[in-house]
């Protein structure tokens, strides 16, 4: 199995604010998108990766510059203003013998050898999976005035992550389908159940979690530094 990633990057991370995009804050002296590289460089099954930026990017060039992986990192292609419409640009800017495509968020820069594990070894059986944890909160339906009108069974809800991994011909078939509704999809894998296709579920891990406030940098720069001292 050989995996090439969609690397998305295009974000403004406007919710993280400052003039910097959140991809490329450092946190040790290493950007975002470096740590998450990096990251997936410790997964062999990944042997390409398609860098997916905003129009106008010069950093990420800057921050690969030097940089030694052991995947094929390949020319960047311009992503769009929703993260579905990101993903179908990278897709159809893949080489025509990809037969197994990861899409990963730059946001999330710390998924763990085994999450990646999981993820590729379920997709390799079912076609489609994605990582996911268990809510532990309990989680309400609420209308638009905020009175509450459901509340779920959590013990069958899954709070999913990346990378989402899935055979090239299912995204492929599915942003066909899906073209006209590109922008309402938040995550891969509602776009290939809205076109039919099974999404299985592996283990997931909460420290892949997705850097969207300063918090959240603090977060893992203390996760980088135990990591370095356990190490």
């Amino acid at each position: 199995m050989q995996v090439t990633v969609l690397f998305l990057a295009a974000g403004r991370g406007r919710r993280f604010g400052g003039e910097v995009p959140k991809q490329y804050r450092r946190v040790n002296g290493m950007p975002l998108v470096t740590i998450a590289l990096r990251s997936l460089a410790r997964e062999p099954r990944f042997t390409a990766v398609q860098p997916v930026l905003a129009r106008g990017d010069v950093m990420f060039a800057e921050c690969v510059q030097g940089e030694r992986f052991p995947f094929t990192l390949l020319p960047p292609v311009e992503g769009g203003e929703e993260r579905a419409i990101s993903m179908a640009r990278g897709l159809s800017a893949l080489p025509e013998d990809v037969e197994w495509v990861a899409v990963q968020d730059a946001a999330r820069p710390f998924p763990s050898p085994r999450l990646l594990r999981n993820v590729l070894d379920a997709a390799c059986e079912h076609g489609a999976a994605v990582p996911g944890v268990p809510v532990h909160d309990t989680i309400k339906r609420v209308d638009e005035a905020g009175r509450v009108v459901q509340t779920l069974e959590r013990s069958s809800l899954r709070a999913v992550q990346t990378p989402q991994v899935a055979r090239r011909a299912w995204l492929d078939e599915a942003v066909r389908a899906e073209r006209e509704r590109l922008h309402l999809h938040t995550d891969d894998a509602s776009l290939l159940e809205a076109a039919g296709f099974p999404v299985w579920v592996s283990e997931g891990d909460v420290n892949n979690r997705k850097i969207t406030t300063p918090e959240d940098l603090a977060w893992l720069e203390r996760q980088l530094r135990d990591e370095e001292e356990t190490a």
